[in-house]
């Protein structure tokens, strides 16, 4: 989708704006207890880069990284959360920079990717996050907003790891951001489903480019999760505990809820990790049971077999 000059121009001002944070001095980290764990937590010395973490499954996995130890760059075009998710991982005694990029454009991807390795003078960990959703019938799908939701989606996770692979080396880790609909999709989701199953295409092929040089790829499929790309917007808290209460038992057969984004963070930690040396070009469905299958429906009145 074509975007008009002058929006071009502030996003690209924006993006220098954040490119410039990237030249400042790491904050200190905060003494005591959780400083200390983070010396000696499981990626204490490793940078991380994460696309789309100014909310959500990205928020959270920024946070958590950092609080494991790991210096953490991470874009998204929300500036103002964007600043916000820095000021609370600092706050906590973390080392992030957030850096304001559109994964839509490559020269800000580039950008971004390469101003976290010259701060932080390393790479280790990508997660490729950002994404948008659409939901509307294929024939009301406009050709633009099919064009966005891709070049989002799927050109993003693209762009991200085109950038990334010059820096990592022997047991450098790319995860990606799919979704359970890549699997299993519902009316109205064409864009978002074909997508999601480009991003697991885009993983398998580049765990075979790059496993030669022992850098591991691999996605993540996010079940429904409790997201802004999920929730109406506002809607009250009570209104939506309500709702989702409602939801899970008749959506989730197997852990009968809606997904949490921690849930997803401490997934991405874990596969990002030595734990999981030998896994890649797969994708690790993490939704509850929900595709899993579901209870076997009967009409009224017809009396199942015993």
């Amino acid at each position: 989708m074509s975007e008009r000059p002058t929006r071009r121009a502030v996003l690209g001002g924006a993006a220098a704006a954040g490119l410039a944070a990237l030249a400042a001095t790491p904050g200190t980290a905060a003494a005591g207890t959780a400083a200390a764990e983070r010396a000696s937590g499981r990626y204490a010395g490793k940078v991380v880069v994460i696309t789309g973490a100014t909310s959500g499954i990205g928020k959270e996995t920024a946070v958590a990284f950092a609080a494991a130890g790991a210096k953490v760059g991470f874009c998204g075009r929300r500036e103002e959360l964007g600043r916000q998710v820095e000021r609370e991982i600092r706050r906590a005694g973390g080392e992030a920079t957030y850096v304001r990029a559109d994964v839509r454009e490559p020269a800000q991807v580039q950008a971004f990717v390469d101003g976290v390795v010259r701060k932080y003078g390393r790479l280790d960990v990508a997660f490729n996050n950002a994404g948008i959703h659409l939901g509307k019938p294929l024939h009301e799908t406009t050709v633009e907003e099919w064009d966005n939701v891709h070049r989002t989606n799927a050109r993003g996770v693209f762009l991200a790891i085109k950038y990334e692979i010059p820096h990592l080396g022997a047991g450098g880790v790319i995860v990606c951001t799919a979704s359970s609909q890549a699997g299993h999709t519902r009316p109205g989701h064409a864009a978002y489903t074909a997508s999601k199953r480009a991003v697991q295409g885009i993983v398998r092929a580049a765990a075979l480019d790059y496993g030669g040089k022992g850098v591991r790829v691999l996605a993540i499929d996010p079940g429904t999760t409790d997201t802004a790309l999920v929730r109406p917007p506002g809607i009250p808290d009570d209104a939506w505990a309500q709702f989702k209460q409602a939801w899970g038992p008749l959506n989730v057969y197997g852990l009968p809820r809606m997904a949490e984004p921690k849930e997803m963070a401490t997934a991405v930690l874990a596969l990002a990790s030595p734990d999981f040396s030998y896994l890649t070009g797969d994708a690790v469905l993490v939704d509850g049971g929900m595709s899993t299958g579901r209870p076997m429906t009967f009409p009224p009145g017809f009396q199942p077999p015993g």
